[in-house]
């Protein structure tokens, strides 16, 4: 039996050829056959058709490469929710860029793992590179950690905080990513206090009232861009806020951070170069696929409590004579090369090709936002911040509103997401898709609507075929 072949060296490209080949295949035929933004029939009938085809994982004989890949490939595309399909607006759930899913499978072939130099030597310095470079567009001096994401960003934020204040009380406002409670938790710290967000932002005074009455330390967690509505905190007053008290600030920017790419955005994260730590998620506003997080520190030198040693991978004398260390860049040991998708696509598309995106994801919201005040059927909550708009019905419950989403879910036509605010349950839209068409949003409504009128009668279990209908009753 012969070896299977290796996707690195200079006979991976090879080998690679015709395996994209099938793969790609794979892809538009199971995009085609899913037909729309998600397939039909909800948890059991996607289940027993990815059942159905993979059948035997780990057979006595394998099928060879060409066979596992369609198949599997084929039942992952079908069954997948596709953020590239105009009308799958659930999550910060980006469509990644085709550059940047080339450069993650650079990546995959060459494995370089970044916990030591020898295993990863240009790895590791287009990594330094790309993580100063970011960092310097709040600081001048700043330098950033790759992560998994926001939450482990949050985690890092509140390990550092704790470090270097030996205790530390967290405050947070209402609205905060559930991560951050998380993180209390796991590093043993005092149960977060959380001040009110009733606008959904930071209530100024409350945060005022409550640091007066905190014995320093505290850090103070403040957020740009919430999951629930995208909304972004007032930063400089919060910060004046810190400063006064003498608290330290982390910001969550997982979603808000890229308005830093665009001029037109950018003064809505005015203040944050006065936070001590930023997380930035670049698989949400920054079109990469996951994971692409990173946590931005004003003060390299505050990153010193994660030096660690493991002799095998940078031993003293090693580090002595000049060989990079790495272990002090992150809590993970093994860590794929995310930097690599992260900086192809800085490079191959620069600031401005980042600000047209940003751009047109924001604008598409605020078209989907008019687009529902001039439609008396439908109420929105407030112009988005960002790219997230909430809606609902007008005069629908609690209970429509839900069962209008899992309707929509249920018949594969379009994936909603859903947030509380103001005491009601809304259906959010998120759009981080640049290349949706005003016929997109409309069409996006009208089911909504359609989803509405027969929300007293449960989805059928076989869905009717999927089809996008007619844009009548929005309003063109």
């Amino acid at each position: 039996m012969h070896s299977p072949p290796l996707a690195g060296g200079t006979a991976g490209p090879a080998a690679l050829r015709p395996l994209l080949d099938v793969v790609l295949d794979a892809l538009d035929h199971g995009a085609k056959t899913r037909g729309g933004p998600l397939p039909a029939g909800g948890p059991q009938a996607v289940a027993e058709r990815v059942h159905h085809a993979a059948r035997a994982i780990l057979p006595t004989h394998g099928t060879g490469a060409e066979e596992a890949l369609t198949t599997l490939v084929r039942a992952l595309a079908e069954g997948a929710a596709d953020p590239a399909e105009p009308l799958c607006a659930a999550h910060l759930h980006t469509p990644p860029l085709a550059v940047a899913a080339a450069a993650d499978l650079a990546a995959s072939a060459l494995n370089p793992s970044l916990d030591s130099w020898d295993q990863a030597p240009a790895a590791s310095a287009l990594e330094a590179l790309l993580t100063r470079a970011v960092a310097q567009e709040i600081w001048p001096h700043g330098d950033a950690l790759i992560t998994t994401g926001g939450t482990e960003s949050n985690q890092l934020a509140l390990l550092l905080a704790r470090e270097h204040h030996d205790r530390v009380q967290i405050v947070c406002g209402a609205h905060t990513h559930h991560s951050v409670q998380r993180a209390a938790w796991l590093l043993g710290l005092p149960r977060p206090v959380v001040v009110p967000a009733p606008t959904g932002t930071t209530d100024l005074m409350a945060l005022d009232h409550t640091l007066s009455a905190l014995r320093p330390p505290a850090l103070v967690v403040a957020t740009a861009g919430t999951t629930d509505a995208g909304a972004i905190d007032d930063l400089p007053a919060i910060a004046g806020l810190c400063a006064r008290h003498h608290a330290r600030l982390h910001v969550d920017a997982a979603y808000g951070g890229p308005l830093l790419f665009s001029e037109r955005h950018r003064p809505k994260l005015a203040g944050l170069h006065h936070a001590d730590t930023v997380t930035l998620d670049l698989h949400k506003l920054g079109w990469q696929p996951v994971a692409a997080g990173l946590l931005a520190v004003a003060d390299p030198g505050h990153l010193a409590p994660l030096a660690h040693t493991a002799d095998y991978l940078n031993a003293d004398d090693d580090t002595h004579h000049g060989l990079p260390d790495l272990l002090g860049r992150s809590l993970r040991t093994t860590r794929r090369p995310d930097a690599l998708k992260i900086a192809v696509t800085l490079r191959a598309l620069g600031r401005d090709g980042l600000a047209h995106l940003v751009d047109r994801v924001c604008a598409h919201a605020a078209d989907l936002a008019q687009l529902i005040e001039q439609q008396p059927q439908l109420e929105l909550h407030r112009r988005p911040a960002i790219s997230t708009v909430l809606f609902r019905p007008r005069h629908a419950t609690d209970a429509t509103v839900a069962h209008i989403r899992r309707t929509l879910l249920t018949h594969g036509t379009a994936v909603l997401g859903r947030a509380h605010a103001d005491g009601r349950l809304w259906l959010k839209a998120t759009l981080l898709n640049p290349h949706l068409t005003p016929d997109d949003l409309r069409t996006l409504l009208t089911l909504t609507l359609e989803a509405a009128s027969t929300s007293s009668t449960p989805p059928p279990s076989t869905p009717p075929p999927i089809t996008r209908p007619p844009t009548e009753g929005v309003p063109q």
